[in-house]
């Protein structure tokens, strides 16, 4: 899927929601722990109750990894039954010299078919020109919700700006607006805006709504641009609506509830005209 698709896609369902497919055994409803594969159970009902109104879904590798060989097969299973249709983004943090880096982009895009995958930028261009493909998407780390990220995204440079902000000047040779995103978490509104001023016509992956606090309306009044330029992850506010035989009730309620919004603030701001 190309950035066109995507755009059509959240102006189709008025919705720029990504949701993260994260499971954790422990937190998983458990009437579900009685299947073989409870993970793509969870995940099976997620996508079956949130697919009208999202656009994209976002499997965090880690909480395959964790499970060995058995979470990747999860993880295949997941993959197949998302429609094609659907942005799917590996949210893998990758990073590593190039020969390494290739194999990463083989894994990722031809043998589990994802569109995009989420890179750190710290070992330079070598590390993400193997993602850049037609059709497919680096997805790149430069302001960040966890709480200990600014103490080096925002270290001064020579020039005088954060780190992050130096990024975008650099990363800016490596490819385009067509295949790379950039990751601004929102609990960093401030920074946002300053990033969308340097890259006003990327696309933004934003985590951070929900669970982590972060205001879409403030997300929104700093991210959108002419052709929405938003992705907003929601994870365990979704995904964990309920832990009980509700459970599926409950996380398309919250996803209604949040698509809702966003229509809302799409029409404030005038991008559905």
């Amino acid at each position: 899927m190309n950035f066109i698709k995507l755009e059509s896609a959240i102006r189709d369902k008025k919705s720029f929601l990504c949701i993260g497919l994260d499971p954790d055994l422990k937190r998983i409803p458990e009437h579900l722990l009685k299947y073989d594969d409870p993970v793509f159970e969870f995940n099976k009902i997620i996508i079956d109750a949130t697919m009208d109104y999202c656009v994209a879904y976002k499997p965090n590798l880690a909480f395959y990894e964790k499970l060995g060989p058995k979470g990747l097969v999860s993880l295949e299973k997941t993959l197949k039954y998302i429609p094609e249709h659907f942005f799917k983004i590996a949210d893998a943090k990758r990073s590593d010299i190039f020969n390494s880096a290739s194999m990463y982009a083989d894994t990722f895009y031809d043998h589990f078919d994802f569109d995009a995958v989420t890179i750190s930028p710290y070992m330079g261009v070598d590390a993400v020109k193997p993602f850049l493909r037609k059709n497919k998407c680096a997805i790149i780390l430069l302001a960040t919700s966890n709480s200990g990220a600014s103490a080096v995204q925002n270290i001064s440079t020579s020039s005088g700006q954060p780190l992050y902000l130096e990024l975008i000047t650099e990363i800016s040779k490596w490819g385009s607006e067509n295949n790379i995103m950039f990751v601004v978490g929102a609990s960093r509104t401030d920074e946002m805006l300053e990033i969308r001023r340097k890259a006003p016509n990327h696309f933004f992956l934003v985590p951070g709504i929900g669970a982590q606090g972060g205001d879409m309306k403030l997300v929104c009044k700093n991210g959108l641009n002419k052709n929405i330029g938003l992705l907003v992850n929601v994870s365990r506010a979704i995904i964990y609506a309920s832990s009980g035989h509700d459970f599926e009730k409950k996380v398309s309620s919250t996803t209604v509830e949040i698509q809702k919004e966003m229509q809302l603030l799409l029409e404030e701001y005038k991008i559905l005209q």
